[in-house]
């Protein structure tokens, strides 16, 4: 369904892309996971044919994204991070208006919607800038669906919504990969990465990894320990100083600690450990310990 080959991108002296290659399948939920930064923004622009890139190829369904844009822009629909639609129209009226670029209608298309749009429905005569942040989202995702799209592009969809209003979203997108709609979700939040079908970790422009949730967290090279303390930072600091340890990152109110040898060695008489009086609990990794280790190669 869809194709990228080696996509590049530089702003002035920012990297932004660096050869960029992945394929997304019909039907598949592909997820993008990386920090603001990272470039899946500029990705997704190249993709929706908003903006060119400097080298390298993509198409969807085999249509180019530089010579065939107008059958793209027919095809995909694109829900940017930023709330875009017209504040000073009502909810059904910015519906009406995404229906009518497209040649269509609301009453042809209100199956595909109809489990997002039914939620803010009793509020169609309302102006969309008045909307919470979980309807803006949800009325964004119904005008990007309103003319029944082969894919569909989310950046970060999730971001300053409430977790129930996530929750809600991501229910929903599974809902139109049952019918057969590819989705292509960028996002920040690593608990979301473990929703998608496959992912690709990207930072700095560059993919670090691709595969399926399960399988990344599978191959993470190292046992891993957690550690609950009362004071984080200070701890934090200590442990980042001691030669046994090869990392350790704050996971809430816990840190996630992996040791230079590959285990904790309990008969080791390490001074700086005694006398933090830590107890270390071996743990499974989570999608995001095996992203901080990639970012940290």
């Amino acid at each position: 369904m869809l194709t990228v080959n080696n996509i590049s991108k530089k702003y002035n002296t920012v990297q932004a892309l660096s050869n960029v290659s992945f394929n997304v399948g019909k039907g598949e939920i592909f997820g993008l996971i990386g920090p603001d930064g990272a470039g899946k923004t500029t990705l997704f622009r190249i993709l929706t044919t908003l903006i060119l890139a400097d080298s390298g190829t993509a198409n969807l369904n085999g249509w180019d994204v530089v010579k065939d844009y107008l059958k793209i822009r027919n095809n995909a629909g694109y829900m940017p991070g930023r709330f875009s639609l017209y504040q000073n129209m009502t909810v059904e009226e910015n519906l009406e208006f995404f229906a009518t670029l497209f040649h269509t209608s609301i009453s042809e298309n209100y199956d595909l919607v109809k489990d997002i749009y039914s939620q803010i429905e009793p509020f169609k005569n309302r102006m969309a800038g008045k909307l919470s942040g979980g309807m803006k989202q949800k009325l964004a995702l119904s005008c990007a669906l309103i003319h029944r799209p082969l894919a569909l592009f989310l950046d970060e969809p999730t971001t300053g919504i409430d977790p129930v209003s996530r929750k809600e979203l991501w229910a929903m997108l599974r809902g139109l990969k049952s019918q057969g709609i590819t989705i292509v979700v960028s996002t920040p939040y690593m608990d979301e990465a473990m929703l998608c079908d496959r992912i690709a970790f990207i930072q700095q422009g560059k993919i670090l990894t691709i595969n399926t949730p399960e399988k990344i967290i599978a191959a993470f090279p190292h046992r891993i320990y957690s550690v609950e303390t009362n004071d984080i930072y200070l701890t934090l600091n200590k442990l980042r100083q001691n030669p046994a340890i090869r990392s350790v990152f704050s996971f809430g109110d816990a840190l996630h600690v992996i040791f230079e040898n590959g285990k904790l060695n309990k008969d080791e008489n390490n001074s700086q450990l005694s006398t933090l009086n830590l107890q270390f609990k071996e743990i499974m990794p989570t999608i995001e310990d095996c992203f901080m280790e990639m970012s940290e190669q």
